[in-house]
């Protein structure tokens, strides 16, 4: 099993991975499906469904699928030009991708929120057609966004192309957390050390260390960005932006004798919310490895750069390295999507990214790093997903800031033992992954219960 650190650590847009970046990946791809085709098409139309229908309003599910069909990417998303394309959009009802011609599409009309029909592939679908100048049907493509910027189509899901869909053999390739246990003792590597090497099988060109010194920077530059903005987040239930005024207590509490040491929580809240009150804002980001969750590894980061002594910016490779082992096992074993999974499979996922990473930096071995892991997953289990409104925001900025919370005191307990423990990270994955499948659809990223639906949405 392999998958690449930069799958999934992923330069985006917010304020979803699933719902925002995926959409707007599987437009990008049904234009490319019609650059192919023989014939000429004149028209556009989109359908939503499952979870993208019920809170894809809230995700900019919508916007990301008009601008991904007008030739928008993530990677190289631009706001300015994003807005003034929309407002030409809404005046001419016509987009012109690069390489086809201008074609019909009226969201008003072409895009359509499918409440009624969920689609069997995963709970986020879309359909996705081109018509004729007659208004038939003449390419259809359905598309599931299956988290973390993921997206397969109907047949590539039904050909079980989730994950490592081919190329060069990787020399560790892991499936389990067992066998990376077992290929790390047997070949005197790290986790970070075969994650590495299975990185540069697939990719020998690639300069590895300077991808993920990038990786960083944008992290980063998306913790100063919400560091230092105020104001009330979009989407209508006015929530104020927190983490500039908990981290400017912060620094005017420095050096106070009497300052309880309990806040160092609080700083790394204030660095996890300050991402995902970016995110929240459609923001660049980086999933890690969701848009929703994106907030955790950072923050955890930056408290070990700046509070814990000894830490180098040095190292930040090997600890994304041995965060993305992590990474690939739950996705491979399990899920990333809050909307397959609840948030356990977010939040959950990257408190244990993180764990583990911050276990590595600091000393310790493959099987504490495993514990870590383990211990910062196993206390997100059974986590709902149930965002008011549909909005990343409530609950999902403030559980960032625990998750980070979490992972760094998982890492901190597996450092104190000898990586012996009772459940094994693999039992705490598969555990996941059925409480996930027993999880009511309310509370999967559908704004059907939980917090959704027991406090006032305005």
């Amino acid at each position: 099993m392999f998958l690449s650190v930069f799958e999934l650590f992923k330069i985006g847009v917010g304020p979803s991975s699933s719902h925002t970046m995926g959409p707007m990946v599987a437009a990008a791809r049904f234009l490319d499906h019609l650059r192919a085709q023989p014939f000429t098409v004149s028209g556009l139309r989109a359908s939503l469904h499952g979870s993208l229908a019920f809170t894809g309003v809230g995700h900019h599910t919508d916007r990301a699928v008009i601008l991904g069909l007008a030739g928008f990417r993530p990677e190289s998303y631009d706001r300015d030009r994003a807005d003034a394309e929309l407002a030409r959009l809404a005046e001419e009802k016509t987009v012109t991708p690069e390489g086809l011609p201008e074609l019909a599409f009226d969201p008003s009309g072409d895009l359509r929120f499918d409440y009624e029909r969920a689609l069997p592939g995963h709970a986020n679908g879309l359909v996705l057609s081109a018509t004729d100048a007659q208004g038939d049907v003449v390419a259809e493509v359905t598309y599931y966004s299956i988290g973390g910027g993921f997206v397969l189509t109907e047949a590539e899901l039904s050909e079980g192309r989730d994950t490592d869909a081919g190329g060069a053999p990787v020399p560790y390739p892991f499936k389990t957390a067992a066998e990376m246990l077992e290929m790390a003792s047997a070949s005197g590597l790290t986790v970070a050390g075969m994650k590495r090497a299975n990185e540069r099988a697939r990719a020998p060109d690639r300069d590895l260390d300077a991808g993920l010194m990038r990786v960083w920077e944008v992290m980063e530059a998306c913790i100063d960005r919400g560091l230092a903005a105020e104001g009330t987040l979009p989407g209508g239930l006015k929530v104020r932006r927190r983490a500039r005024g908990v981290h400017e207590s912060l620094q005017a509490e420095r050096g106070m004798n009497l300052a309880p040491p309990h806040t160092i929580n609080d700083w790394m809240s204030a660095y996890a919310m300050a991402v995902n009150e970016e995110n929240a804002a459609g923001g660049q980001v980086v999933t890690a490895p969701t848009n929703g969750a994106a907030g955790v590894i950072p923050a955890v980061i930056r408290y070990w750069l700046d509070h814990v002594p000894g830490a180098a910016r040095s190292r930040i490779p090997d600890l994304l390295l041995t965060a993305a082992a992590i990474g690939g096992l739950i996705k491979f074993n399990a899920s990333i999507s809050g909307a397959e999974c609840g948030c356990q499979a977010e939040v959950g996922s990257a408190a244990a990214m993180a764990a583990a990473g911050l276990c590595a930096v600091l000393g310790g071995s493959a099987e504490q790093i495993e514990n870590a892991a383990e211990i910062a997953l196993e206390h997100h289990l059974g986590m709902t997903c149930d965002p008011v409104r549909g909005l990343v925001q409530i609950p999902c900025i403030e559980r960032n800031g625990l998750g980070a919370i979490k992972a760094v005191s998982a890492a901190s307990l597996s450092l104190r033992g000898t990586g012996d423990h009772f459940v094994p990270l693999d039992a705490a994955i598969e555990t996941m992954r059925q409480t996930g499948a027993d999880m009511s659809e309310k509370y999967k990223e559908t704004a059907l219960g939980g917090l959704a639906v027991n406090v006032p949405n305005c």
